[in-house]
């Protein structure tokens, strides 16, 4: 038997027109009946749900799907919305950081019988580490892999200079995290986020900070909130005990680099393949870096009716990509450079 959340939810679902999240529940229903030795019970309702998948993409159905996440009023202007499909299996981790992923998701998906026993699953996340190195997949991952819509918060629309105008845009965004379930990506959280009393520290922005943890704290609906940064130094300490699980994310190791190449050059990986020779070209570069260099090659070889990439023209794709990063680390450092050299 479905349980008193499932029921609200599919109630719900069906009510505002969701049929993405009226299948996803319906899913956990079945599998939830598979478990309990229903299997025929299961099985039917595993039919119905592809059915009427199939009709809809069929056209059959008379009426449009409607996601529940499409953000109206002020509100579609601090909300972006998006469902992804990546997967979990797409992404090269860490190992400690795909356990971590993987334990929030199982949690997501016993989250009705988390809750029967006073328990809350994890759902406040906060993700640090360079740029490039899967925070934003990880965010989409989420979505994805447990079919809820990811929903991206706008910090330029966010953000004004006026008093309390920006904490009462949080209180809209907060809201929404309660009436509509999904995964909520705070990404460069460190605009809001850093620690209170630095130099640098604004008013209104110090406002914003301890409104956000009033909201978090407070805060007990069934999304996901995760908030991501380059810069956890700067993050203020008090954040930290307010998100269930601080994940910490590195550039790939050699190994991880390797796997990551071949997984993404997939059928037109180049033979023969010297894939550590390869992977050393690769140190120092995050994961979304060596995709595009990937990326860079493969289209080479497409432009050209090639069905196999030129490991020549990988490497070299590589090398330009860690220029480049070089040259960007450069142009970072410079300001502070000419500052100090300056005095």
């Amino acid at each position: 038997m479905a349980s008193a959340e499932q029921l609200k939810a599919l109630v719900k679902s069906y009510i505002d027109r969701d049929d993405r999240q009226f299948y996803s529940v319906a899913m956990q229903v079945a599998a939830h009946e598979a478990k309990l030795g229903h299997g025929r019970l299961a099985e039917d309702l595993r039919d119905m749900i592809d059915a009427a998948k199939s009709r809809a993409a069929n056209g059959e159905q008379s009426g449009k799907l409607v996601p529940l996440a499409r953000p109206r009023g002020e509100l579609a202007s601090l909300l972006t919305v998006a469902y992804p499909k990546s997967r979990l299996v797409d992404m090269v981790l860490d190992p400690d950081v795909a356990a971590q992923i993987e334990r929030i998701l199982k949690e997501q998906r016993l989250l009705s019988r988390i809750r029967e026993h006073g328990l809350s699953p994890r759902r406040k996340l906060l993700l640090v580490g360079p740029p490039g190195t899967g925070k934003t997949m990880t965010a989409s991952v989420l979505a994805a892999e447990l079919g809820v819509p990811l929903f991206t918060v706008r910090f330029d629309a966010l953000i004004t200079k006026f008093m309390g105008e920006t904490a009462a845009k949080l209180r809209q965004i907060f809201d929404a995290v309660t009436e509509v379930r999904g995964v909520y990506f705070f990404d460069e959280f460190d605009a809001i986020g850093s620690q209170r009393g630095l130099a640098n520290d604004v008013g209104e922005i110090r406002r914003v900070l301890n409104s956000f943890l009033q909201m978090i704290e407070s805060d007990q609906s069934n999304s996901l909130i995760v908030a991501a940064t380059n810069h956890a130094e700067i993050l203020d300490y008090a954040l930290f005990r307010r998100f269930d699980d601080v994940i910490e994310y590195h550039l790939p190791t050699p190994d991880q680099a390797a796997n990551l190449i071949k997984s993404r050059l997939g059928k037109f990986v180049p033979k023969p393949f010297p894939l550590k020779a390869v992977a050393s070209k690769a140190d120092g570069l995050s994961y979304a870096e060596i995709r595009r260099a990937v990326d860079d090659a493969i289209k080479e070889a497409v432009m050209h009716d090639e069905s196999r990439v030129n490991g020549e023209i990988l490497n070299r794709a590589l090398e330009d990509r860690r220029k480049l990063s070089l040259r960007t680390d450069k142009k970072k450092a410079a300001p502070n450079h000419a500052g100090s050299t300056s005095r």
